[in-house]
């Protein structure tokens, strides 16, 4: 019973792991399997979401993303935008356009629920909750989660974060001071 057990527990998350692989490649529009997907970038219109071929910057892409339209590359917004995931880059185990990518998704659910926050606060308060773990990095989606589980039970934003500094805290005896 036990090795059936870990048989089905594997393969759950073999599953989960090739859909979550699918969720971040989605097909382009009127290619065919096996043909290669060519990079593409706009600037007249913001994807959905960044797919790793995407050649859209993800500090402009979510700061146009907050904003509901394209944002020149020079402003003031991107330029924030940028600052804040370079800073995430240095504390998570994910790339920028991932952080992009789940930092649209978390706003799209904080703004159902009715708890809007500014991206680069999210993303600059997640990143300092990281930098106290030293060299081990986060998992921002894990980060992610967590914080929405936290807002959508009526905390606010500081309350959310302490409460994200106390769970991702260092681990005891690891030799790195928080």
């Amino acid at each position: 019973m036990t090795r059936r057990l870990a048989s089905l527990i594997l393969a759950g998350q073999m599953l989960g792991s090739l859909l979550l692989a699918a969720c971040d490649r989605p097909q382009e529009p009127g290619s065919e399997e096996g043909q290669a997907v060519v990079a593409r970038t706009s600037e007249s219109e913001l994807p959905a979401w960044l797919s790793p071929t995407d050649g859209t910057d993800p500090g402009r892409w979510l700061a146009g993303r907050e904003v509901g339209h394209p944002l020149p590359a020079g402003s003031e917004p991107v330029r924030t935008m940028q600052d804040a995931l370079a800073e995430a880059k240095g504390g998570f185990i994910e790339d920028p356009r991932m952080i992009a990518n789940r930092t649209a998704q978390l706003g799209l659910m904080l703004a159902e629920i009715g708890k809007t926050e500014r991206y680069a606060l999210l993303l600059t308060g997640f990143s300092t909750v990281a930098a106290r773990r030293g060299r081990h990095k986060s998992l921002y989606g894990e980060m992610c989660q967590h914080y929405f589980n936290t807002r959508a039970r009526g905390i606010d934003h500081a309350a959310a974060l302490a409460l994200l500094a106390d769970r991702f805290a260092p681990l005891a005896g690891d030799g790195e001071t928080p």
